[in-house]
């Protein structure tokens, strides 16, 4: 897929996430990113099941499958990973981003 496919992809997601979650992401960075791209996908999808914007799952789905972030060997997906770290882990850099940890 070309690079202007994937940030046309990663803008739509970012206008829908600041319509709707009022989140703002960083365009280029989503589509060049697989981290940070990761963690906008699971924040996607955690916003369109808690608040029933089926819309953002749909997009997340396209960033997820434009950047290719499923995990080829697995079928895992990189945010489940993240997940299964022991708590004492410290936040992935794009995550922490995300959430405004600082």
């Amino acid at each position: 897929m070309l690079q202007s496919e994937k940030v046309a992809i990663a803008a739509h997601l970012h206008v829908l996430l600041r319509r709707k979650t009022g989140r703002v992401t960083d365009i280029e960075w989503m589509a060049a990113n697989e981290a940070y791209a990761t963690e906008i996908v699971r924040f996607a999808r955690a916003s369109a099941q808690q608040d029933g914007h089926t819309d953002l799952a749909d997009w997340a789905a396209k960033l997820e499958a434009a950047l290719s972030l499923k995990n080829q060997n697995t079928g895992a997906h990189p945010a489940d990973r993240m997940t299964q770290s022991p708590p004492s882990a410290p936040v992935p850099e794009a995550a922490r981003y995300v959430r405004g940890i600082r």
